[in-house]
């Protein structure tokens, strides 16, 4: 399962969509790379650097490991420059929670859909279960 999950994420970024900042002749290399997992299976790290200034890292581990519910926690960030030249910086926690990324070109949830969650979550009516007789 855990070797699962890492290699999901190693897909994940090899398969990203960056076609945007490849430079014209379509090749550019590799600066840095570095890879590693834990023997056990329940940590790893990455993190790598291209020569048009993408970066990326990231680091996970198994939290709660001799509990019902572990969890796997990976945090990370990645950073390269949009077509206009605009430096993007990402920063992500990815957990029990789900996905949270953050950065400056991600905006805020709107006050007014935060209200309306509020509102659902305090006025949904409760359904009970229809049992037979």
């Amino acid at each position: 399962m855990k070797f699962l999950v890492v290699l999901a994420v190693a897909v994940a970024c090899a398969a990203a969509d960056v076609s945007h900042i490849v430079t014209p002749d379509y090749q550019v290399p590799i600066v840095r790379s570095s890879y590693e997992i834990n023997p056990e299976g329940n940590a790893h790290q990455y993190a790598f650097e291209t020569g048009n200034g993408i970066y990326a890292q990231a680091e996970g581990f198994l939290r709660n490991a001799n509990s019902d519910t572990p969890v796997y926690e990976v945090k990370g960030s990645f950073s390269y420059k949009s077509p206009d030249g605009t430096p993007v910086e990402t920063s992500y926690v990815a957990d029990e929670f789900g996905y949270r990324p953050t950065g400056s070109h991600i905006h805020a949830v709107p006050e007014a859909i935060l209200r309306s969650l509020a509102y659902i979550k305090e006025n949904t009516p409760v359904v009970e279960r229809l049992s037979k007789p």
